[in-house]
């Protein structure tokens, strides 16, 4: 897959900026850090939303990425992206904003994004829409027509993002745990 360049205006009340944002492939030397980052989120989100004892969770959060990851970048049927961006006043290197990964499904032409995060310094300036949008046009020119995806009820941020970028609600994941 080659790279995506998706640019758009972004108007704020004080002055209008201009983002360009940019999905590229996962660089071997940037998977330990997206590992540890990765971590480290989805263990904190399983102790949230499934009530596991945090070194569990842990050990969970690692299986998870080495079963879709099993030879780090190499030859896998999942995706995992950077997003970087161009920023005001940094002219000539890109700053990493977030991560994306998702996989392919072709027998029913969709697509699925297990992880989709932006820095938190980097939040709430229209860098998560500009990568969705970015996907969008990378998906649509090798025919997928869907995207698929999980968000935990607690992200509302998240939420907000994914309707506002036309998602709908599909379902409702829930758990009880039970007592020993």
């Amino acid at each position: 897959m080659s790279k995506v360049d998706l640019g758009s205006d972004f108007s704020t009340a004080k002055q209008k900026v201009t983002l360009m944002i940019t999905l590229r492939e996962m660089r071997k030397d940037e998977f330990a850090n997206y590992c540890n980052y990765f971590i480290d989120d989805y263990s904190h989100e399983i102790v949230a939303n499934y009530g596991h004892a945090m070194d569990v969770a842990i050990e969970m959060a690692k299986q998870d990425l080495n079963k879709s990851f099993p030879n780090g970048l190499e030859k896998n049927a999942h995706d995992l992206f950077c997003i970087d961006a161009k920023l005001e006043g940094n002219n000539s290197l890109p700053t990493l904003v977030g991560y994306l990964w998702f996989s392919i499904n072709v027998d029913d032409n969709s697509a699925f994004i297990y992880d989709f995060y932006v820095y938190e310094a980097f939040r709430g300036q229209g860098f998560g829409k500009l990568a969705m949008s970015a996907l969008e046009t990378r998906l649509q020119s090798i025919k997928i027509t869907q995207i698929k995806l999980r968000v935990a009820y607690q992200n509302k941020r998240a939420l907000k993002l994914y309707q506002d970028a036309g998602f709908n609600i599909t379902g409702i994941n829930m758990s009880k745990i039970l007592s020993m």
